[in-house]
């Protein structure tokens, strides 16, 4: 079997820089998204795709690929969770990872996070992963509809990736394929922006995967390419002379980072190993330090308005334990003005996301009954 191979990314028309990296190292393809908005997304993703890139050329049995696929992808979770742990200016960084290995017939694939990998056969696109989101979760649990999902506030939270813990669960499928198919690798900057008829539609129209992955990165900017976007095509073709265009090299194959870098895919770097003792400590209290704060909840004022906050209203070292979960359009000036709510600067800490919604609710019900006018008493 032979993978004609096209490949695009952009930074978008909102991010200053591309944290999205792919890898096109016959018979390996992946795409990875470093988390959009963490320091070190775009070192996480690049990571992640140098360790997995050995996959490549370990020249394994082909029944062993899953094995040593998922072992792989563990290792580089493991990878960029001690990055991060070492380095502070990293701290919180992850990625990504949906890879895929061409075998005889099939392929095998690799998937944490919200970057797909779809199937196109006889025009017809099918979905091959699903997202590690708490709105898929909630689709999942029958809570919300597909509709509702793709336009929720919080579709982009992953609740699964790469260099968050030190442990990970990989979801992998073997898929069965044939000449004619086409697979479409993605970071969610593509499918945030276009329905799936639309990347459906230009998937089927393109002959030529360069031509349909180009393709597909414009139709995401020109929807307003709100986040990087990153797309790998393959077609499997039959098992011929490779054309000199398009095709990934199996006689030097190589990683493709962030669209502008290219390092040979073995052994390219050997990672320093823990620093002994307070290393684990670090790493230990980093990860304990997190699960705390995703737990903390309060009340406070974001630009002149009452928000919802995740962690606690305190900043240690000058970094900030918190982050705005989600806004509101009540005026934080008249709030501050009623007595219970004149500690909103400060936060007003909850013991759960359920409590602090009921706070926001009670400080609207008591701005609406300050607006209404005082009854008059009339002359007996």
């Amino acid at each position: 079997m032979r993978i004609r191979v096209g490949a695009a990314t952009d930074v978008g028309r909102v991010r200053q820089r591309n944290e999205d990296s792919y890898l096109t190292a016959d018979p390996l393809f992946a795409v990875a998204d470093g988390l959009g908005g963490h320091q070190g997304g775009d070192v996480a993703s690049r990571l992640a795709l140098e360790v997995v890139s050995v996959v490549a050329s370990d020249g394994g049995p082909e029944d062993g690929i899953p094995d040593r696929l998922r072992r792989k992808v563990q290792e580089a979770n493991r990878t960029v969770h001690q990055r991060a742990s070492e380095e502070p200016d990293l701290a919180g960084m992850g990625t990504t990872l949906t890879a895929v290995v061409a075998g005889r017939g099939r392929l095998y694939l690799a998937h944490v996070g919200d970057s797909r990998a779809y199937l196109l056969r006889d025009g017809t696109l099918r979905a091959l992963t699903d997202d590690h989101t708490l709105v898929q979760r909630l689709v999942d649990e029958g809570k919300l509809t597909p509709e509702e999902a793709a336009i929720h506030p919080q579709r982009s939270i992953l609740t699964r990736a790469l260099g968050i813990d030190e442990e990970i669960e990989v979801d992998q499928a073997i898929v069965e394929v044939k000449p004619g198919d086409r697979i479409l690798l993605c970071s969610d900057g593509l499918t945030s922006m276009v329905e799936e008829t639309e990347v459906e539609r230009i998937v089927s129209e393109d002959e030529d995967p360069q031509a349909a992955s180009d393709r597909l990165v414009a139709a995401a900017n020109e929807a307003g390419g709100q986040d990087n976007i990153t797309t790998v095509v393959l077609d499997v073709v039959e098992s011929e002379p490779a054309p000199p265009t398009h095709e990934a090299s199996a006689e030097a194959p190589g990683v493709r980072l962030d669209g502008g870098f290219t390092a040979p895919p073995r052994r390219r770097r050997r990672f320093l190993v823990m620093g002994g003792i307070v290393v684990l400590l670090l790493a230990t209290l980093l990860v304990a330090g997190r699960m705390y704060l995703d737990r903390q909840w309060f009340v406070g004022v974001n630009e002149g308005r009452v928000a919802l906050f995740q962690g606690v209203p305190v900043e240690g070292l000058g970094i900030e334990l918190y982050s705005v979960a989600e806004e509101t359009t009540l005026p934080a000036a008249e709030a501050l003005r009623l007595q219970p709510w004149q500690g909103l600067n400060e936060g007003i800490t909850a013991g759960s996301r359920e409590e602090a919604l009921q706070i926001i609710a009670q400080i609207e019900r008591d701005l609406r009954a300050a607006e209404e006018p005082e009854p008059r008493e009339e002359p007996a």
